[in-house]
């Protein structure tokens, strides 16, 4: 089974999730300037194959220590450089905006995993997303888009789905619904595939990867 890393959240939400606790002495602006052994500061989690770059509330300032390194917008990806022959797979969980942060997301990035409301605001968003990309980084990452947070009851939530699924075929099919499951796992600290491995959001994160790795397969 491939080696996967988590890394970055400016919540640090992924490090509460996986009980680590952080202790980076020096936090994000250390690591970005390259005064940090990335390597080093990796955690192992309780989930085999998964590891973990924690991070501490500090990280709330990334986007002013990636401002004050030469060519910002590269300092992630040379940051990850060394992991390349360790980790299959490496996740960068960055901020719902468009920053310096995530501009330098969109440099190291091969896929941005782009999850989506199905709300009438989503297409609109999307686009404007995939323009920037586009413009910003002519050779950048590959955009796929998935559905969350889906309300099987709701009208809205279905046509606009339908809508999208038809208009881009970066669009995945499988959808995360709208479950409690899905907020417990920040009361439980762990993934829902633990507490809930057969609950409707457990398949359909199960669903979601399955679907990752056969397009980025392609």
């Amino acid at each position: 089974m491939s080696r996967v890393l988590a890394t970055y959240n400016i919540q640090g939400a992924s490090t509460y999730l996986f009980r680590v606790k952080p202790k980076i002495k020096g936090g994000g602006r250390k690591l970005v300037r390259g005064k940090s052994d990335v390597d080093a500061l990796i955690k192992g989690t309780d989930h085999e194959h998964l590891d973990l770059l924690p991070a501490d509330f500090s990280y709330r300032h990334m986007d002013l220590a990636l401002d004050a390194t030469k060519r910002p917008t590269r300092r992630l990806a040379k940051v990850l450089a060394p992991l390349a022959g360790e980790y299959e797979f490496v996740f960068l969980d960055c901020p719902p905006s468009v920053s310096l942060v995530s501009e330098s997301v969109f440099e190291a990035a091969d896929v941005l995993l782009v999850p989506l409301i199905p709300a009438t605001l989503s297409s609109r968003t999307f686009e404007q997303l995939r323009r920037h990309v586009a413009a910003q980084t002519p050779h950048g990452p590959r955009l796929l888009a998935f559905f969350s947070m889906v309300d099987g009851r709701k009208r809205l939530h279905g046509d606009v789905m339908e809508q999208m699924t038809a208009d881009h075929i970066d669009v995945l099919r499988t959808a995360i619904p709208m479950a409690a499951d899905v907020e417990r796992m920040g009361l439980r600290r762990t993934v829902v595939a633990e507490f809930a491995p057969r609950s409707r959001a457990a398949l359909a994160y199960e669903g979601l990867w399955a679907e990752v790795r056969e397009r980025l397969a392609v």
